[in-house]
């Protein structure tokens, strides 16, 4: 991810924190509180990889989406065809594809959001939990488990990188990390990130990067007792208070968040950390959040 589009993604979630202005964020405040079998309007979203038939989906062309999902022989193509055909046949197309794809953590993620959608909303619990165990190292498990913790912000709170004062031997460890997390490999991301701090282990940027990595829609706050510590250790490091900021709004605690974004801001004004800690202000001012 580059600079430009990470800083994009990051002022992006941080508007979804305080509007929640997407379908995801729409599910964010149903899914899990029900066990009802209230059929949902309109058609399910898709998680598939971006093209030009999930753009159609996305706009409401689903006969033409469906068409392309059909010519592409993958299973992310039949997905995409069973869900442009809507409410015909998805559901029984998709366990179809669960059975002849055991252990794939796309089919039973989109398995999931054709029972949420039929209003079955245990069967769909079940399977965003088989899809987080499937794929743990995938962005389908991070949305599952998305679906399935409705009390945090949606997808993984971004590291923020700038190598250029970390010691050359973890270097390359800390910017693999921090790719694989931003991608949403959320295992191979936690595990070159310790590989990184056993080579820099009194680096800010690497310890902070390591700590957000413990991150888990599933286990929000686990990040806070190591980050919490490197505020005393590393009082003036911006790094520290932009990721322990990022991960305070992730938690929906805007109030404090916007605090340690500020002391970013204060402590290092011209890094790469304190620009970034701005424009997430500016955004959630924007979404009439101070």
């Amino acid at each position: 991810m580059s600079p430009r589009a990470r800083v994009v993604a990051i002022v992006a979630a941080a508007a979804v924190v305080v509007v929640g202005a997407t379908v995801g964020g729409t599910i964010l405040q149903t899914r899990g509180e029900s066990t009802g079998t209230t059929v949902r309007k309109g058609f399910p979203p898709l998680e598939l990889p971006a093209s030009t038939a999930v753009s159609l989906y996305k706009a409401g062309k689903h006969a033409q989406a469906g068409a392309l999902f059909a010519r592409t022989g993958t299973l992310a193509g039949e997905i995409g065809a069973a869900f442009s055909a809507w409410p015909h046949g998805t559901l029984d197309t998709m366990k179809k594809l669960v059975a002849s794809h055991p252990g794939s953590a796309l089919a039973e993620l989109h398995l999931g959001l054709a029972y949420f959608w039929s209003g079955r909303d245990s069967d769909a619990a079940a399977s965003w939990q088989r899809a987080a165990k499937a794929g743990p190292d995938t962005p389908y498990a991070v949305v599952a488990l998305d679906f399935l913790h409705p009390g945090v912000a949606p997808n993984l709170p971004p590291i923020v990188v700038d190598a250029t004062a970390v010691p050359k031997a973890a270097r390359a460890q800390l910017l693999a990390g921090a790719a694989f997390w931003n991608d949403e490999r959320p295992v191979s991301a936690k595990r070159a990130l310790d590989a990184a701090v056993k080579l820099a282990p009194h680096d800010p940027a690497v310890l902070s990067a390591a700590a957000v990595a413990r991150f888990s829609p599933a286990h929000p706050l686990a990040p806070f007792p190591h980050l919490g510590p490197l505020t005393a250790a590393y009082p003036k490091a911006a790094v520290v208070r932009l990721h322990l900021g990022v991960l305070l709004l992730w938690t929906r605690q805007v109030k404090k968040g916007s605090a340690q974004l500020r002391l970013a801001i204060s402590d290092e004004p011209k890094s790469v950390y304190a620009k970034t800690a701005e424009q997430i202000l500016q955004a959630l001012s924007a979404n009439g959040t101070k």
